[in-house]
């Protein structure tokens, strides 16, 4: 690599790293869950669902912003020896199946939004699969990578144990299987068992990006609409070859690219705080395109995140004072929604507490960690209106306790999901209120 134009490598390694970013958090999930039998999350390795009943808590700390009116199944698929047939039953309740590439746009939908309440046999193929769609599958979901995930969101219609095992027989009821084992085929040769990197955290941030990247890059053909990333950093040998070895670059050439990660990371945290609409974080390559920095600020603000017309998010970075975040230390808040203002969802909605800068959910007295339309005993104002009241200390008011969002001392953040955002959500013509900050 002698005589490269070093601020051509600088360049090249920060939209590297802004385009990769995602696909080695993808991988920080995928490891743990699909690779490390070791790990407290695994779920089984590929092809197995791991259900998850019970609503999300405080030690749940799999993702950040995690939520529990929905709680999680889990799945990975590799695709590469043939595709596979994901089975639903019919539904009663609000469901969604994402299933995502590596970089973590999604590759379709199954749910009660997109493809109904009704049961279903759906076939998920890799990339460059040309066979034959058997009788009886319902739709087709083509993944641009060969190693696909899924974090499935099932309602839960309460928080007893009653309605934890509907739940969990729900979730039981869904079903992978390989595509010979749907047809009764004879099943292909299994695809070679990869020497997966042991996931270290300093690969985020460290040469080693490149490295985990070039090995998950063998699992990504190359797009079109990526050629000339892809091929630039190919002639820094990050080609997917899974070769890619820091130690072989020159000094002036590694400098290079340690500067290219920096001016990378640099970038993503420049957005970070202002980015608090996710309308346009989550989606299908179709819908969000190659916009990297913006799928980069998705992987950190909310992986794995649905897009807005599934469900629409919305929070505070600060309160109506201008403290950023806010914190609840020295100040209680409230977040008043007018009656003809209320969140429009055809399915439902939720306000949801974190701690910063952890993004996790908040121990607190009664077990609240969020609120929202389905909240038993929300007391409305006499105009029908909705106030929520965002503190620390339980209020003295019973009606105000009743509307207790629990928050810690100290800094924190509040989501809003809406769940089948109606059309004033997504039009941008309705708006959240302020989170005003009292004394």
């Amino acid at each position: 690599m002698s005589g490269m134009d070093l601020d051509a490598v600088r360049a090249t390694a920060a939209q590297g790293w802004v385009y990769g970013h995602p696909v080695l958090e993808n991988y920080r999930t995928l490891y743990r869950q699909a690779v490390d039998a070791d790990d407290h999350r695994y779920v089984g390795g590929f092809g197995t669902f791991r259900h998850y009943p019970q609503p999300s808590r405080p030690e749940n700390t799999d993702v950040v912003t995690p939520n529990n009116d929905t709680p999680y199944s889990w799945c990975w698929l590799d695709l590469r020896a043939e595709p596979w047939v994901v089975s639903v039953p019919a539904m009663d309740r609000y469901y969604v199946l994402p299933f995502h590439d590596l970089d973590t746009t999604y590759v379709g939908f199954v749910g009660a939004r997109t493809t109904g309440q009704e049961a279903g046999d759906h076939l998920l193929a890799g990339p460059g699969w040309d066979g034959a769609v058997p009788d009886g599958i319902t739709g087709v979901l083509r993944a641009d990578t060969q190693l696909v995930g899924c974090l499935g969101r099932t309602y839960l219609a309460g928080t007893t144990d009653a309605d934890v095992e509907d739940l969990r027989a729900v979730q039981e009821r869904y079903r992978l299987r390989p595509l010979s084992a749907y047809t009764g085929q004879d099943a292909p040769a299994p695809a070679p068992e990869p020497d997966w990197p042991v996931w270290r955290e300093e690969a985020g941030t460290s040469i080693e990006f490149f490295t985990v990247l070039d090995f998950l890059l063998g699992f990504f053909p190359v797009l079109p609409s990526q050629r000339d990333l892809r091929g630039r950093l190919a002639a820094l040998g990050v080609d997917g070859s899974g070769t890619f070895e820091p130690a072989a670059l020159s000094p002036e050439v590694r400098a290079a690219m340690e500067a290219g990660i920096a001016d990378g990371r640099g970038q993503l945290a420049a957005v970070l705080d202002s980015a608090t609409d996710s309308s346009s974080f989550f989606g299908t390559r179709e819908q969000v395109g190659e916009d990297y920095l913006t799928r980069s600020v998705a992987a950190d603000k909310g992986l794995y995140g649905l897009p807005a017309a599934e469900a629409w998010y919305g929070g505070w970075v600060a309160d109506s004072a201008g403290n950023r975040p806010p914190n609840a230390a020295d100040r209680d808040y409230t977040v008043h929604f007018p009656a003809d203002r209320l969140p429009g969802a055809r399915f439902f909605w939720s306000a949801t507490l974190y701690r910063l800068p952890e993004r996790l959910l908040v121990d607190n007295p009664i077990d609240r960690y969020s609120i929202g339309d389905r909240t038993p005993g929300l007391v409305h104002d006499e105009d029908g209106g909705l106030t929520l009241y965002v503190q620390h200390a339980r209020p003295a008011d019973p009606d105000r306790a009743a509307n207790w969002l629990p928050a810690p001392r100290g800094p924190f953040t509040v989501i809003v999901r809406i769940y089948g955002p109606g059309t004033a959500v997504l039009d941008g013509t309705w708006t959240l209120p302020a989170l005003t900050a009292g004394s």
